[in-house]
C-alpha cells in the first residue's frame, strides 16, 4: 500500500469511527475527531463517498490501467457507485414504508398500500438489476477481459475491507459511547 493509499484508509477509519460515535449519540454531545477540533460529525453517505474515492485510488494499481484507460475507466466506476447508490436508497425508503405500514402499534393494516409498496419493491429490484447490468457493461468497455476478471476480486476485495473498517470503527465506538454514558451518570 503507497502512502496516499495509507492516508486515505486512515481518513476513512476515522471518518467510520465518528460516524459510528454519532449514530450513538446527539450531534452536540460529540466529541470532535482527534486532530480535528471543530470538525462535525461525519454521516454515512460521506463514508460511503469517502471509501468510493478510495476504490477509484486502488483501481489503477490493482487493475494495471493504463493512463489511455484511465480517464474513461473512473467515469465509468463512479457511475456504477452513483447507480449502486442511488438504488440502495431507493430500496431504503421503499423498505421503511413497509416497515412503517406493517408496525403492529402504529400500522395501518391498508392492505392495498402494502401490495403497492410490494410492487414498487420489485419494480425497484428490476431495475437495480437493469441499472447495474448496464453500468457494469460500461465499465467493461474500457477494460480487457484479464481486467474485467480482475475487477470483479477487486470489487469483493474492497467490499471485504470496508465492512472490516465498519466493524473495527463499531468496536472502536463501543469504549467511547460507555464513556459518555459513564461520564453523563456521574455528573
Amino acid at each position: 500500500m503507497n502512502a496516499r493509499s495509507l492516508v486515505l484508509a486512515g481518513l476513512l477509519s476515522a471518518a467510520c469511527a465518528a460516524s459510528v460515535a454519532a449514530q450513538r449519540q446527539p450531534p452536540p454531545a460529540l466529541p470532535a475527531p482527534q486532530g480535528a477540533p471543530d470538525a462535525p460529525a461525519i454521516s454515512a453517505g460521506q463514508i460511503q463517498r469517502y471509501f468510493e474515492a478510495f476504490t477509484v485510488l486502488q483501481a489503477q494499481e490493482a487493475l494495471q490501467l493504463s493512463e489511455s484507460q484511465y480517464g474513461r475507466f473512473v467515469t465509468r466506476l463512479k457511475s456504477l457507485q452513483e447507480t449502486r447508490r442511488k438504488h440502495q436508497q431507493a430500496r431504503y425508503q421503499l423498505l421503511e414504508d413497509l416497515r412503517k405500514l406493517t408496525n403492529p402499534q402504529t400500522g395501518s393494516n391498508d392492505e392495498a398500500s402494502i401490495t403497492e409498496r410490494l410492487k414498487a419493491l420489485r419494480d425497484e429490484d428490476d431495475r437495480t438489476a437493469a441499472d447495474l447490468k448496464k453500468a457494469y457493461e460500461g465499465v467493461d468497455e474500457t477494460l480487457d477481459v484479464r481486467q474485467q476478471a480482475r475487477f470483479r476480486f477487486f470489487e469483493e476485495r474492497m467490499e471485504q475491507q470496508k465492512l472490516e473498517l465498519l466493524m473495527r470503527a463499531r468496536q472502536n465506538a463501543r469504549p467511547l459511547a460507555r464513556g459518555r454514558r459513564g461520564g453523563a451518570n456521574k455528573q
